[in-house]
């Protein structure tokens, strides 16, 4: 039998973790969403957009082919670990796209979807996490994603404390279901940073954003919620500076371009691409 790749299902992003004892909290981690398939073809790992990815997952590939069952496949997040012992998004593209697959890879294994010619996605989430935990040995470079004890909001402040990207919450008894849900939440950490301010937009209805660059490359945009008379000396700041280059890729962007020479201390959440829910804290000359 060959089993189809599960769409993922996906936590919805919010501001504060929930409150009650029917969730259970794990730590989010900073890597690829990844499912592991194994069935009469073998095994092989497939990226949340449906990829098949066993040929740079080749060392998770040989422990999962490892674990007893019939078929089975496994929901998780292949990450690497830095120094500091984080998950490192940032080594592990590096590492899925060298044509030397990486010594440090991991897979955080979190739900499981079918074992043994059964479908589990219709049983609650902490049975099936039971299931999988039992089912994953101890030591290997497939482990089993622990739920963290304690309140969301004690859960949170550690997973901040400890400069991780955030948090997952579950509601206990959810099911499976492919896409986004509120039955799972992900709760990310903020972090700062100094870029340098290359542009402004600010259009009649619309709140100003600093549009931001960090080490010459693009970053995204930071909202300005500063209060008038710090608005007013930003605004001052801009002025004379504005007549920069485009950055490239951005003609289309309404935005006044300045010329370097203006830093921003933005805050914004971990674990992103571009800017997400960033604003300005603080802004002054280079020196």
């Amino acid at each position: 039998m060959r089993l189809k790749f599960i769409k993922p299902m996906e936590p919805e992003l919010v501001d504060t973790p929930p409150q009650g004892d029917e969730w259970i909290h794990e730590i989010k981690f900073d890597g690829y969403r990844t499912q592991v398939i194994k069935d009469d073809d073998g095994i092989r790992l497939i990226t949340k957009n449906g990829y098949d990815w066993t040929g740079r997952y080749i060392q998770l590939a040989g422990e999962a082919a490892a674990i007893e069952a019939k078929d089975f496949i496994i929901d998780g997040e292949a990450i690497t670990i830095n120094e500091a012992g984080l998950s490192d998004f940032h080594a592990l593209q590096s590492a899925v796209t060298s044509r030397n697959p990486s010594r440090d890879l991991y897979l955080v294994a979190f739900d499981l979807l079918h074992l043994n010619g059964h479908d589990l996605r219709d049983m609650p989430v902490e049975d099936r996490r039971d299931i999988l935990q039992a089912l994953i040995p101890t030591g290997g470079r497939i482990q089993f994603s622990e739920a963290m004890p304690g309140t969301g909001d004690a859960v949170y402040h550690l997973v901040d404390k400890a400069g991780l990207e955030g948090m997952v919450s579950k509601r206990k008894d959810s099911t499976y279901r492919s896409g986004p849900t509120m039955n799972w939440r992900k709760i990310k950490c903020y972090a700062e940073k100094e870029m340098d301010i290359i542009g402004v937009q600010r259009e009649a209805g619309k709140p100003a954003m600093v549009l931001m660059a960090d080490k010459g490359r693009y970053a995204g945009g930071a909202f300005v919620t500063f209060k008038a008379h710090k608005r007013q000396a930003l605004w001052d700041r801009v002025q004379g500076k504005v007549g920069g280059p485009v950055p490239i890729g951005l003609a289309k962007a309404k935005a006044e371009w300045l010329k370097p020479g203006l830093v921003g201390r933005v805050r914004f959440l971990k674990g992103e691409e571009k800017l997400r829910h960033a604003k300005l804290l603080d802004f002054r000359d280079r020196q």
